[in-house]
């Protein structure tokens, strides 16, 4: 990237690979989220706690990584369920992804 002077402006290239980090560690979680659902299968639901723990033991964190990992598990699924791809339930009941609070469990969209 350049600046108004056609100069390399360095500031922009942090923005860019901090912005691509971000993505690339996104879609890790997004791929352990659907992973995890399944394994488990369409009639069975995953803790976010799960996905984050599982993904931060697969990079090789410490017990307590996990935490970390946890907002990033939400956004993930959030977006997933967006996409149709996953479905959020709160109190056993599919939840609006956009409008949810509280303890809540990740599941594949059920085919009933």
């Amino acid at each position: 990237m350049t600046n108004e002077s056609g100069a390399a402006d360095p500031s922009r290239d942090k923005t860019a690979a901090a912005g691509d980090d971000k993505s690339a560690k996104r879609a890790g979680v997004e791929d352990m989220i659907l992973a995890l659902c399944g394994e488990r299968g369409p009639e069975k639901t995953i803790c976010p706690t799960d996905a984050a723990k599982a993904y931060a033991a697969a990079r090789g964190e410490d017990d307590l990584g996990w935490r970390n990992w946890l907002t990033h598990a939400r956004a993930a699924a959030v977006g997933l369920a967006r996409q149709g791809r996953l479905v959020i339930y709160r109190k056993g009941k599919p939840a609006d992804p956009d409008d949810f609070r509280g303890v809540y469990r990740l599941g594949l969209p059920r085919s009933d």
